[in-house]
């Protein structure tokens, strides 16, 4: 059996794959890790009291998992990859999976200290340094790097009946997103290309599609709607709606060409931005009526909240 846990960690993604045998874990991987707080501070008000939000690392303990074969991080925005310190305390890896692993001996990279940079850079290096100091914090954590080069579809077979296929944005993101972080680790805070990076970090995400026993799982990342169209897209029976379902997450053309039976939306019930959006949620309601949401989600007429620490999808 495939468990799939949409874990509630609030702002952001993590998703935790599971092939279970006689109740018994067989593989586990994790796709990102969540935000490194469950309110965000741009987020007015408190966690109503029923919430069921929780951090991805005491996710798996709850769940009894001290080991992941793989842990993916899509790309390195903070509601992604904040929670990477918790989860390396909850479990050890055997691979970690991304398109850039850090130099080593690399230090802090101080994106508060006195730069003269706009808050767009240094919100860049704040999510790359939580993402370095977290695999700094936790030496040994990890067995293995694997740095992914972007430039073609990779085909991992997980298990014997699990099989994954990793895409990735345009192959000549990747050698600049390189190029980037390396010279922040360097030391250099060079505002145009920070600037210029941080409108190609969701665009940069990893995505992807599961096969199990005849089935198909979509896990978008935040990759923008507009990207997909140009894609040639096969239906799916799970679909991990892509940036929280916000305005641009999701096309019709793209979403009828999926054709899921089940969206998940992974994202924060009371944010201010309008995610998830209510056009994008009427929309999807055109193509199915089974849409999920990993936190307490309130939209009147639209959506009634429903408090539960992961939208948990089992396959046999």
């Amino acid at each position: 059996m495939l468990a799939l846990d949409f874990i509630n960690v609030g702002n952001g993604d993590s998703i935790l794959v599971r092939e279970l045998e006689g109740g018994r874990t067989r593989f586990s991987m994790l796709v990102d890790c969540g935000h490194d707080s469950l309110i965000r501070d741009d987020h007015p008000g408190e966690l109503d009291p029923r919430s069921r939000r929780i951090y991805a690392g005491d996710f798996l303990r709850k769940q009894g998992i001290g080991r992941l074969d793989i842990l993916l991080a899509t790309h390195f925005h903070r509601d992604h990859i904040g929670g990477l310190g918790r989860v390396l305390e909850a479990a050890a890896v055997d691979k970690l999976v991304s398109t850039y692993v850090p130099p080593e001996g690399h230090g802090p990279l101080d994106p508060d200290g006195d730069n003269g940079l706009p808050g767009a850079a240094r919100n860049l290096l704040r999510c790359l340094d939580i993402y370095a100091g977290a695999l700094r914090a936790h030496p040994g954590r990890v067995k293995e790097f694997v740095e992914l080069p972007g430039d073609k579809v990779e085909t991992l077979r997980l298990t014997e009946e699990l099989t994954m296929d990793i895409y990735a944005g345009e192959p000549a993101l990747y050698p600049r997103q390189r190029a980037v972080y390396d010279a922040a680790f360097r030391g250099e805070r060079n505002r145009h290309d920070l600037m210029r990076w941080t409108k190609s970090m969701n665009i940069s995400s990893l995505r992807q599609r599961l096969y199990y026993h005849g089935k198909e799982i979509v896990l978008g990342g935040d990759m923008y709607g507009a990207v997909w169209d140009n894609d040639t897209l096969a239906p799916c029976d799970i679909l991990k709606l892509p940036h929280h379902a916000s305005l641009t997450s999701s096309t019709r053309k793209s979403v009828s060409r999926l054709a899921p039976k089940t969206i998940v939306v992974c994202v924060a019930a009371g944010r201010p931005d309008e995610r998830p959006h209510p056009y994008v949620v009427s929309m999807l309601r055109e193509y199915t009526e089974d849409v999920r949401f990993t936190d307490a989600v309130d939209i009147p007429g639209l959506v009634e909240p429903r408090f539960h620490e992961s939208v948990h999808i089992e396959i046999e």
